[in-house]
């Protein structure tokens, strides 16, 4: 495997970064992951803008994106054009001491590949104890920051469940560890704003404006109460959920995830960069 490091190409096993690298030692870094279908990156543009957001967000040197994107680009032709893949772009503090002030040195940028995640059909969700604060300094942002995602996800994948949901502190549906969640309720498609603390993601944003649907706050519990429910994600798409903390809902997929999947998979095929 290739990775490419601040503008190198390198075998992995002979790519590193520093044991003082600020995104390792207190979690300081953004990242993005991008589905590569056909040999190409998909939404490409909307992941580095977002990459961007969430760099200033974090207070992180302004990037440069096409840089990134061509680094994109040359990672993919040393790995042999794979037909698909999952990119994994990662901005770190760069170099800095044991703590958590920056020393203003030059962000570290990571570009490495790996193989697509192979999901179901459909996916039985749990939500969790712990809320999102949002409004907390990261909120809305894609940091590397992920220890919380990975304990809920265990709490998930310990009762069952392919996927943890989380309310926020005043008890809206939020999102997932990794996705973003839309129900039908009343026959209305419905996805929570980002006031809610959700991340804006790719695949929410091209669903909401392909296939339609309303930005609500909703109650945790409208997703157990939900008519049909799905989850929206890079390397998900739309995903069926079948199950929300044991308790089946009534269709998965029901007629409007169904039309939302292949809105979706229509207007991807033929929109590379949308």
């Amino acid at each position: 495997m290739t990775v490419w490091i601040n503008g190198t190409l390198l075998p992995d096993d002979e790519a590193s970064i520093s044991v003082f690298d600020h995104g390792l030692v207190v979690g300081d870094g953004v990242f993005e992951t991008v589905k590569v279908a056909g040999g190409v990156p998909f939404a490409m543009s909307r992941h580095l803008a977002r990459l961007g957001r969430s760099a200033a967000g974090l207070g992180l040197p302004e990037l440069d994106l096409e840089a990134i994107r061509a680094g994109a680009g040359a990672l993919l032709e040393a790995s042999g054009r794979p037909q698909q893949a999952r990119l994994r772009i990662t901005v770190t503090g760069g170099l800095s001491n044991l703590g958590s002030e920056r020393t203003g040195s030059a962000p570290t940028v990571i570009i490495a590949a790996g193989m697509l995640t192979a999901w179901g059909a459909t996916c039985d969700v749990v939500t969790v104890p712990w809320p999102r604060n949002e409004r907390g300094a990261t909120a809305g942002l894609k940091t590397t920051s992920y220890a919380e995602n990975v304990v809920a996800l265990a709490y998930a994948r310990e009762r069952g469940a392919g996927e943890a949901i989380f309310g926020n502190t005043v008890g809206n549906l939020c999102e997932g560890t990794g996705t973003n969640v839309f129900v039908v309720t009343g026959g209305r498609l419905i996805t929570p704003p980002l006031s809610a603390g959700c991340l804006a993601g790719v695949t929410r944003d091209l669903v909401i404006e392909w296939a339609g649907a309303a930005e609500e706050d909703l109650g945790i519990g409208a997703l157990a109460a939900a008519e049909e429910a799905f989850l929206a994600g890079t390397t998900r798409d739309v995903q069926p959920v079948r199950s929300v903390d044991g308790t089946a809902l009534p269709a998965a997929p029901g007629p409007i995830t169904r039309k939302a999947a292949d809105i979706f998979a229509a207007r991807s095929a033929e929109l590379v960069d949308p």
